[in-house]
């Protein structure tokens, strides 16, 4: 196919050998099957910031780290030089996720660089070599549900223990590999202990798991393991082989109703955006 305008630089260096095919294209980014060294890989290239629908909200910036004192002045002033730099740590936050949930063994595409706002990563692939399809467009088995669901709350286990939250986590950025779920779509990854919005982005998080696998095997949506490993984790009792229960009775104070309701109305008005751009594509074909 024709090389897009954003990944012929890294063509011209070498980075890139060929681009296959495009793979997806989402609510902040393209994604590109690529060949490097004679292997298949993966381009994410992330759409500027007015061309995103996913917004960069305040409920998932606040706590993380900037470069310096400078910048985080900037920002807070969103002068020219802070948007810049916000942008600049947006794009940013996904590769170091990815990174460091790696380093935790979390399931998650290895990274391979990140040049001028293209990251290459590993394709994860199916049984067959094909790239993996998207949980919401696989049917399980009530075993296959319980199996996936039960790895996915060890991810989510081991992401709290390292201090991130996914924040977006849903049927939709979860891949089934020929090994298992793999998660993906990393940049508004939540830092646990520095955001006020974490536990509800936590509670949310599992809740999604609990009612996507509920479809298959009806009884996890009455599960509880959000709220477990919240209080364990608050407590300094969570480790990443904690053995959870599913089962909670208390009360999470870092989660208050309110904050919670617009955690849930943002993923609603996310979902119906998705659905828009899976729609408009279908009509397109």
């Amino acid at each position: 196919m024709k090389v897009p305008k954003r990944l012929q630089p890294l063509v011209d260096d070498g980075l890139i050998d060929e681009v296959v095919s495009q793979l997806m294209s989402g609510k902040e980014a393209q994604v590109f099957v690529v060949r490097c060294a004679g292997q298949l890989r993966c381009a994410k290239v992330y759409k500027e910031a007015a061309k995103r629908s996913f917004k960069q909200a305040v409920q998932y910036q606040e706590g993380r780290k900037v470069k310096n004192s400078r910048s985080a002045r900037a920002i807070g002033k969103r002068s020219r030089y802070g948007q810049q730099e916000q942008e600049q740590a947006w794009l940013n936050a996904e590769v170091e996720a990815l990174r460091r949930l790696a380093a935790a063994h979390v399931k998650v595409p290895a990274t391979h660089g990140f040049v001028d706002g293209v990251l290459l990563m590993d394709m994860i692939c199916d049984a067959d070599g094909d790239p993996a399809p998207r949980l919401n467009d696989v049917m399980l088995s009530p075993e296959d549900a319980r199996d996936f669901h039960a790895r996915l709350i060890h991810d989510i286990v081991k992401m709290l223990c390292a201090g991130l939250i996914h924040g977006d986590l849903s049927e939709f950025n979860v891949l089934v590999a020929a090994d298992g779920p793999v998660i993906i779509d990393l940049p508004q990854a939540v830092n646990a202990s520095g955001n006020n919005s974490a536990a509800a982005l936590l509670l949310r998080d599992v809740e999604n798991m609990a009612s996507y696998f509920g479809r298959f095997a009806p009884e996890l949506r009455t599960t509880n393991y959000g709220a477990e490993m919240w209080s364990l984790y608050e407590h300094g009792n969570l480790y990443p082989d904690s053995k959870l229960t599913g089962h909670f009775e208390g009360k999470i104070e870092s989660a208050d109703v309110e904050e919670v309701l617009r955690v849930i109305e943002h993923a609603r008005e996310e979902a119906a955006l998705e659905l828009e751009r899976r729609q408009a594509a279908l009509e397109g074909d």
